[in-house]
């Protein structure tokens, strides 16, 4: 019998430490997936939501919904549900959730809400609205949650196929700066991943992160966020297939991570922010707790 000890499999993500620009139930989902594959994970909240400017319209949404005078709620994005989670919104069985896509899924699941539909292949507004409408043959009352700046093409889809829709601005978007300490962990390279999940994330580490050190890998969730940094000017390095973390991560995966500069190994590591650097962060959003 032998006793020599049976090999060490090294994790596909060991020796890189990766930006994850949310915060809250999804950042955390995100943060631990990235350390079982060998990651040192660092949660900085690029983004925050804000208040809509007509919170009392979305109160009676929220109500109407959880009153159950809805046969759908659509969810186009992860902050959407960052704004359902802070309302502590009820979504009755009676009401079926629409997802854009597997991010925007994982955290509704993550916070203990249902999914009912993701979008097989086109995880936009346009392919949830051509689903659905091909689903619900029936006029049915439809819930959706928006941005601000978000175009009508999901709700306008929806109402030219007989569907009754409350199209409703759920929150806007702000920045939130990043800490000193990530700032300066991003240009020296010592942070060697980005993960950019939205347009909006893309032009918040352009705005923030004037000088991302040359071997960093800025890696977009899917081709249309992508295409999202190709308008803002951020260089994209991997591109995950499909619109989903396990995509981005798998696509991150396949790559091995940059050699430290010796500017990066010069600095003491950055691992998951502080309780110090939470209340920073709280402070520069204007709200109670960071995304």
């Amino acid at each position: 019998m032998s006793n020599e000890n049976p090999p060490v499999t090294s994790k596909p993500l060991t020796g890189w430490r990766v930006l994850i620009p949310r915060g809250g139930p999804w950042g955390d989902s995100v943060a631990a997936t990235l350390r079982r594959k060998g990651a040192v994970p660092v949660v900085a909240p690029l983004i925050n939501f804000a208040s809509t400017d007509d919170t009392e319209a979305l109160e009676r949404a929220l109500a109407s919904l959880a009153a159950g005078e809805f046969d759908w709620l659509t969810v186009t994005s992860a902050t959407t549900v960052d704004v359902l989670y802070s309302y502590q919104a009820t979504i009755p069985s009676t009401t079926k959730v629409a997802a854009v896509g597997e991010t925007t899924a994982a955290a509704l699941t993550a916070v203990g809400y249902p999914v009912d539909l993701v979008p097989e292949r086109d995880n936009s507004a346009a392919g949830m609205a051509s689903q659905m409408n091909a689903v619900e043959t029936q006029p049915r009352r439809i819930l959706s949650l928006r941005s601000e700046i978000a175009k009508p093409v999901l709700s306008t889809s929806l109402r030219k196929a007989g569907h009754d829709v409350d199209s409703v601005v759920a929150y806007r978007t702000v920045g939130v700066p990043a800490t000193e300490k990530v700032i300066r962990d991003v240009t020296t390279g010592r942070i060697n991943a980005i993960l950019v999940t939205s347009g909006s994330v893309a032009e918040q580490v352009r705005d923030q992160f004037p000088h991302i050190a040359e071997d960093t890998v800025i890696a977009a969730i899917g081709p249309r966020t992508a295409r999202d940094a190709e308008r803002v000017k951020l260089p994209i390095q991997v591109v995950a297939p499909h619109q989903s973390v396990d995509s981005l991560i798998d696509a991150l995966s396949e790559r091995s991570a940059p050699v430290p500069t010796a500017e990066g190994l010069a600095v003491p590591p950055t691992e998951e922010l502080s309780l110090r650097d939470l209340e920073e962060l709280r402070s520069a959003s204007g709200r109670g707790k960071a995304e």
